[in-house]
């Protein structure tokens, strides 16, 4: 039997964005009432909703032009759909705090612990309960991230994307910079805003897919990004 785990985050008006991108709003557009002609009804059932948001909102990916102004036009829908559907695995650094940084050599010890090896094409996950424990507190702008130097590791590794449960992939001024520039010099993406990932740590390899809307020219994409897992009969 097929097992699906969904890694996405609701989307929903007011829900907590980084600091400086657009508020999520969602409203009402149209209602079946007003179809149907009914005056003065006394519900309104939604038939179309409005929604004003952010490419990065939620659980999204990055395209490579928002990486650096030298990526220009290596936008959203230009990237090739094969970076988003991949074999994947989850790390688990649940034992890291608030600001603290994961390096190549965390990884590769949870690689080695975990009897994984990262192969060409690969989505790797990073587990921090960041989500679980923090999403809307104070602290939640304030997920650990991996390093600069781990971003190139990885990248030399050939991967497609790595994903974490926080709004940056690095550490906002620590290295979370780097780490997205690295990402565009190497031609690889990240995922942020994911959750469930502990119900992917010690399970092994998966069927990665987190497939992006076909923004023309788009920086980024809101994703519903999932594990799948294929199971006998």
């Amino acid at each position: 039997m097929t097992e699906i785990i969904d890694l996405s985050q609701e989307i929903f008006s007011g829900m907590p964005v980084f600091n400086g991108l657009p508020n999520v709003k969602i409203d009402i557009h149209a209602t079946h009432e007003e179809w149907e002609g009914i005056e003065n009804p006394l519900t309104k059932t939604p038939a179309v909703l409005k929604m004003e948001l952010g490419e990065h909102t939620g659980t999204h990916v990055d395209a490579l032009n928002h990486m650096g102004k030298q990526y220009v036009g290596q936008s959203i829908d230009k990237m090739p759909l094969s970076m988003f559907y991949t074999e994947g695995f989850c790390l688990d650094f649940t034992h890291k705090g608030l600001s603290e940084l994961i390096t190549s050599e965390e990884i590769a010890i949870s690689l080695k612990n975990s009897g994984l090896t990262i192969k060409k094409g690969d989505t790797v996950l990073l587990c921090t309960n960041h989500f679980k424990n923090f999403y809307g507190t104070e602290d939640w702008k304030n997920g650990p991230g991996i390093t600069a130097e781990a971003a190139r590791w990885l990248g030399e590794k050939e991967i497609s994307a790595f994903g974490v449960e926080t709004m940056s992939p690095g550490v906002p001024k620590i290295s979370n910079r780097e780490v997205h520039q690295i990402c565009g010099e190497l031609g690889f993406t990240h995922y942020e805003n994911m959750i469930n990932l502990d119900q992917l740590i010690n399970r092994g390899r998966f069927r990665f897919i987190g497939l992006p809307l076909k923004i023309k020219g788009g920086t980024g994409s809101p994703v519903r990004a999932v594990a799948v897992f294929e199971g006998g009969d």
